[in-house]
């Protein structure tokens, strides 16, 4: 039987997720909540069969998975409402805001018992596992490090727009929205890694996100992870990681475009899909429905995202060791 879902935050991404429930076969969605009435019609009109909740918690009762789509302040108390309930619980990034808070939100699912994932998008997909698999075979040789370079012409962006939040020094910036998920795919590849240094530049009006970032963190054997993020100028969008190895090395682009080099130009290692947020979304589902019926899955863990959490939150507060 179809995964009963209830999706809790219905902007961009909520909408998106959705239309790819709506898609798949192994889900369907119930319930749709939030506070804005607009955003609950417009996602009903995505997946017509959904009812729209008189609130979260009445969306959560109906349903086997919850999926939270909101800002990352009230995600606590939504994902602690649904695994009270007895819910399977997929989380959209960041964790939180507040690490104590979301030390306390990982135990406590913890505790619960029920299923639960944190949506790094590339967890899941085709470059994240190859890339897994040539640094494990030693197609990579030994690793030299990784970069990761985001540069945008304005922030957020202009798909973003409706998510005004992302804006905002208390919960927006690029670094915990994008570098977040570089921060994951490193992780993955390398192990645990510890900030060396980082530092944030805000604009003059306090209320804003930061403008530009940089950090170096490294793993248990020394291997440097370097970071680099900007907004401003006329340019296109950047958005890469490049794990470098001394026999070849693989960047990312854009979450889903994969190349290799070893020594020339980085060429790509397969087509473009025709959709790559839908495949992209495709393949968490995929591995969502493998959690939830108990078999192993490459979703990003909640231990894993407070880990990720944690080094951004540090960076964003320009600590150092």
């Amino acid at each position: 039987m179809a995964i009963k879902t209830a999706i809790i935050g219905l902007g961009i991404m909520g909408q998106r997720m959705a239309a790819q429930m709506m898609l798949h076969a192994d889900y369907s969605v119930c319930t749709l909540w939030d506070p804005d009435l607009k955003a609950c019609r417009a996602a009903q009109e995505i997946a017509h069969e959904a009812t729209i909740a008189a609130s979260a918690e009445e969306a959560m009762a109906r349903a086997d998975l919850v999926y939270l789509a909101c800002p990352p302040v009230p995600r606590k108390a939504y994902a602690l409402a649904a695994a009270a309930q007895g819910k399977a619980v997929f989380l959209e990034k960041p964790l939180g805001i507040d690490i104590d808070e979301s030390r306390d939100l990982a135990t406590r699912l913890a505790e619960s018992g029920v299923p639960a994932a944190v949506n790094f998008t590339q967890a899941a997909g085709a470059a994240l596992q190859s890339t897994s698999d040539a640094a494990k075979d030693g197609t990579l040789g030994a690793l030299a490090g990784v970069d990761i370079i985001v540069t945008y012409a304005h922030w957020p962006r202009a798909w973003q727009a409706s998510a005004d939040w992302l804006r905002f020094r208390d919960e927006g910036g690029m670094t915990r929205e994008v570098i977040s998920h570089f921060l994951f795919f490193s992780e993955r590849i390398l192990g645990p890694l510890e900030l060396v240094w980082g530092r944030a530049d805000y604009p003059h009006d306090e209320a804003l996100c930061e403008t530009h970032v940089a950090a170096r963190l490294v793993n248990a054997e020394g291997v440097p992870v370097t970071i680099m993020g900007s907004v401003g100028g006329a340019q296109p969008d950047r958005q890469e990681v490049t794990i470098k190895g001394s026999k070849s090395s693989r960047r990312i682009s854009d979450f889903y475009r994969d190349a290799v080099s070893t020594g020339g130009d980085f060429e790509p290692m397969r087509p473009d899909p025709k959709d790559p947020r839908a495949t992209s979304l495709g393949a968490q589902l995929d591995d969502l429905a493998l959690l939830i019926a108990g078999k192993p899955s490459r979703l990003a863990t909640v231990p894993e995202a407070l880990r990720v959490q944690i080094l951004i939150e540090r960076i964003l507060a320009g600590e150092a060791t």
